[in-house]
């Protein structure tokens, strides 16, 4: 059974434009999927970029509290 598809109308660079169709273009692919390749890599790369706030701010504590430890072991 084949995925369900759904049309949708966007706006992107001619240039962008062009250099995707070449990548399917030389991997002999459906433009199609070679954007649905893109799309999921985006959304994967956004959900792995995802850092709460507390933790960040535990980890510039981190780096404050011991910045000169790191500044010996740097040299």
């Amino acid at each position: 059974m084949a995925a369900s598809r759904e049309k949708f109308s966007s706006q992107v660079s001619p240039d962008l434009l062009a250099a995707m169709r070449e990548v399917a273009r030389n991997e002999g692919r459906h433009f199609q999927a070679v954007l649905e390749d893109a799309m999921r890599e985006y959304l994967d790369n956004k959900a792995r970029q995802k850092v709460r706030p507390e933790v960040m701010a535990h980890f510039h504590a981190g780096l404050e509290r011991n910045r000169r430890l790191y500044e010996l072991l740097a040299q």
